[in-house]
């Protein structure tokens, strides 16, 4: 299986424009720009799309491990923040923090394991070469 994207851009880099592109279409022809990745402009940017990636496989990589060990997931809630480093321009790491709606017969410590699991196997977290870390909040 593939996925591909496609970006545009047109100009220098503090005024110039672009528009990126997703096989699905949800992105399609998305605005980004110096102002969107370094300021606050309308739009949106590579990092931010690193973000939106790692919560929702991670969440998904949740649910999955929940349902083999014979569970259901009831809510399950990610907030990624992608860290970074705006003198070296590189990300530094990512945080996820996940909520969690109690599950019937899953205490906190498992469904910590499973969380923990969830994100050293998640597709994206292995793709990424930055330090993951984790807060788990389970009610």
């Amino acid at each position: 299986m593939k996925r591909t994207a496609k970006a545009h851009w047109n100009g220098n880099l503090k005024d110039g424009k672009g528009e990126i592109s997703s096989q699905s279409t949800i992105l399609n022809q998305t605005p980004y720009s110096f102002k969107t990745r370094f300021e606050s402009g309308i739009g949106t940017n590579p990092e931010e799309l690193i973000a939106s990636a790692h919560a929702g496989c991670f969440t998904m990589s949740v649910s999955a491990t929940l349902e083999r060990a014979g569970f259901i997931a009831n809510d399950l809630n990610t907030e990624a923040t992608l860290d970074l480093d705006m003198v070296n321009l590189m990300v530094t790491g990512i945080h996820l923090d996940l909520k969690a709606s109690l599950i019937d017969g899953v205490s906190a410590e498992a469904f910590q394991e499973i969380a923990e699991g969830a994100k050293a196997n998640c597709i994206v977290s292995k793709a990424l070469s930055v330090p993951i870390t984790l807060s788990v909040t389970y009610q």
